[in-house]
């Protein structure tokens, strides 16, 4: 480009931040999409309020959406951002925070009246100078009045016109980083399919904003690209954690040969997994939105019972009410997989942000003797194989598995290899076979795995009964006899217990290290970053993140006990840590807890996990 010059970067974060219904959140989206498309790596952010639409210009209603893209794999949207959207004074208020003290800022100027200010609680018309903000890092752009006059012969009112201000913003910043705007083009046209003057409206003031960048060089020095240096070859595309995992459940469906059910109710941050399975009722996908979550739990339970792979999703609260029906499942010993998102809590709590706090309760939360295996995915990529292994744990070995998501990594996204559905392990229901016929009892067992197997209603010879009561080991009938309750009881345990999980991996210096980091679930990107981050100054440390919580992988207390130092850094005051020191003797960790509602920051992990090195 005449002019001016075009930087090479290995990475770099970008956030938009507006009113909730300035379309941030999309302008985030397809600026990811297009990056994960030419092969960036990606990781993703999406900070929005819990409100349904706050007072419009107001602190309490602005929704953010940060991307950290890459030239490679990238495991985190960094903590503070290069390029900072704002579109209007509360935004730019309230953002600030998440940007470098480099960064670029860029500003819808029509939104920095009085009022504007005024509602955003500034002090004085000079924001700038009270935010400590240099103005030469800030690119002032008149967006929406340049919207409104890009769109003024069309037949839009002034609130569609408003509406379309997101893609002028991300105009700007395609031009800022050399995107294609084809690519958005497409996207465009897909998403408003059945109102394509819709889409070719915001197509053209997508072009008006990228063309305001190229004209005006936007006050910048310089544009900017990211390569692409995947090793491995393939189909690449942007995914969130909650498609991923509906794929996942889709998969897992397919290579057992069941039909897949889902019984749900509506809830933050788990609803799109309802949204998402709802749409692929051709591929004999069945979901029903129910009337609470109990029942939604129920639901599912009975299409296992029919002979389906039975799933039920929800957050923590919905695991509160589900627990009874969780227990059902326990005792009839039948495959169900209960997806829970966890939100910060507790009660209604933060619905939009992100915790781990649902850990103990989904060990523990239910009457009785009730063990259920836990799988906690590591990022929203590895959303998709966390689901289809707790889709094949409960299918054959015919028993309830928790998937243990999180909001960051559920709304997050990242740039997803797609799978071939043949190099995917195969998935064996334990089906009675006819040599069971007229002899059959439902809990009768495989002797090396323990499950029961799984006999249909329908299918003559192999008529039976269960439920929540006690059934006896042989027979299958209703039973109170003490022998025979500790005997069921010790072979549901087992059965989980002998579940045969991977090793949990060790990273970094794993030979010599000073300090282990323990950690588990989504907060991997974070402590793989720090530990990386305190190697880079000579420290040595290694890194044990643990997806299979229970049953724990069996090298669990070898790992744990083999080095000087162990921090357990987790979203919540210690669950994990308690956990596993009451899974193995003698391991005493030192912790590092947040329950701030967003995710870890890596400065903050390396400065706490460097004090403790140097104790």
């Amino acid at each position: 480009m005449k002019g001016i010059q075009v930087k090479e970067l290995h990475q770099v974060a970008v956030r938009f931040s507006g009113d909730s219904g300035d379309g941030m959140q999309l302008a985030g989206t397809i600026f990811s999409m297009i990056s994960a498309e030419v092969g960036n790596g990606i990781s993703t952010l999406q900070d929005y309020p819990a409100d349904i639409r706050a007072p419009q210009g107001s602190l309490s209603g602005v929704s953010g959406y940060q991307v950290k893209i890459g030239e490679d794999e990238v495991l985190t949207p960094g903590d503070l951002c290069d390029v900072l959207v704002a579109m209007n004074a509360a935004a730019l208020k309230t953002q600030i925070q998440y940007a470098a003290p480099s960064a670029t800022i860029i500003i819808d100027s029509n939104n920095f009246k009085e009022e504007d200010l005024r509602k955003a609680e500034f002090q004085t018309n000079d924001y700038l100078g009270e935010l400590g903000i240099d103005s030469d890092r800030v690119v002032v752009c008149p967006i929406t009045s340049m919207v409104k006059a890009c769109l003024r012969d069309t037949e839009l009112d002034n609130k569609a016109v408003l509406k379309c201000r997101n893609m002028f913003a991300l105009g700007i910043v395609c031009w800022l980083f050399n995107r294609s705007q084809s690519l958005v083009e497409s996207y465009l046209r897909k998403k408003f399919k059945a109102k394509p003057d819709v889409a070719e409206n915001n197509i053209r003031v997508l072009h008006a904003g990228y063309d305001y960048g190229y004209n005006t060089h936007a006050s910048v020095p310089a544009t900017y690209r990211i390569e692409s240096i995947h090793k491995r070859p393939g189909r690449y595309m942007d995914i969130t954690g909650n498609k991923a995992i509906v794929y996942g459940l889709m998969a897992a469906a397919e290579r057992a040969g069941l039909r897949l059910f889902l019984g749900s109710y509506p809830i933050t941050p788990a609803t799109d997994i309802l949204n998402e399975l709802a749409k692929h009722k051709a591929m004999g996908v069945i979901t029903m939105q129910c009337e609470d979550e109990l029942a939604a739990c129920c639901t599912a339970i009975g299409a296992s019972f029919a002979g389906a792979l039975g799933v039920t999703s929800t957050s923590g609260p919905g695991i509160c009410l589900k627990s009874e029906a969780m227990n059902l499942a326990v005792m009839d010993e039948l495959p169900l997989v209960i997806v829970d998102v966890m939100r910060g809590g507790p009660s209604t709590g933060l619905p939009t942000k992100t915790e781990q706090t649902d850990l103990l309760q989904v060990l523990f939360g239910r009457n009785g003797e009730s063990p259920m295996p836990v799988i906690a995915p590591t990022s929203p990529t590895d959303c998709f194989q966390a689901a289809f292994d707790a889709c094949k744990m409960a299918v054959e070995y015919m028993t309830p598995v928790v998937v243990l998501s999180d909001a960051y990594i559920a709304n997050g996204s990242g740039a997803w290899r797609l799978k071939a559905l043949n190099d995917l392990p195969t998935i064996t229901p334990p089906m009675a076979t006819s040599a069971l016929r007229d002899t059959f009892s439902p809990y009768k067992r495989n002797e090396k795995t323990l499950a029961r197997y799984w006999a249909t209603p329908g299918m003559p010879g192999f008529e039976h009964v269960i439920g929540g009561l006690e059934k006896d080991s042989s027979t299958g009938v209703i039973s109170n006899n003490p022998e025979n309750h500790e005997r069921m009881t010790r072979l549901r345990a087992s059965k989980v217990a002998g579940i045969d999980v991977p090793d949990v991996p060790v990273f970094g210096d794993k030979d010599d290290a000073e300090l282990l980091i323990v950690g588990f679930g989504g907060t991997f990107g974070h402590l793989y970053t720090a530990m990386e981050a305190l190697r880079s100054k000579g420290e040595k440390v290694a890194l044990a993140h643990f997806k299979f919580i229970n049953p724990l992988p069996q090298n669990a207390a070898r790992v744990l006990l083999s080095y000087p130092k162990v921090v357990v850094a987790e979203q919540n005051l210690g669950q994990f840590a308690a956990y596993l020191r009451m899974k193995i003797d003698g391991f005493t960790p030192r912790q590092y807890n947040e329950v701030t509602g967003q995710p870890l920051k890596v400065s903050k992990l390396t400065k706490a996990f460097s004090n403790i090195i140097h104790q």
